[in-house]
């Protein structure tokens, strides 16, 4: 259950996070589907699910053509600054400080 839950969370990142549709989707209870989660992999849903969207976002901020509101939209963050609060919780920088690592000196 944990890893169907791991790849429909992977398959829907770019939605927003719904137990009610995802514990349907998977013919589970969603009270059941948080505590089995979380005991198996430290991460409560929603935080996994932003964990996913950061991984698929740090892979578009190493592109200097992307503009970082392009980046966040594009993993499903409907505004700028929701995408930067997520980030910088979730990663421990801002997106703008993440990309500045990967730029070439000069």
């Amino acid at each position: 259950m944990v890893q169907k839950a791991k790849e429909y969370i992977e398959e829907h990142c770019r939605e927003k996070f719904s137990l009610k549709k995802m514990s349907g989707e998977l013919y589970v209870n969603g009270s059941y589907l948080l505590r089995i989660f979380r005991k198996h992999t430290g991460y409560t849903l929603l935080a996994y699910h932003n964990h996913v969207r950061c991984e698929k976002a740090k892979e578009l901020l190493r592109r200097p053509d992307v503009s970082i509101s392009d980046v966040g939209e594009a993993v499903g963050f409907v505004s700028s600054s929701h995408f930067s609060h997520v980030f910088r919780k979730t990663e421990g920088c801002t997106p703008s400080e993440y990309r500045l690592r990967f730029l070439p000196e000069g």
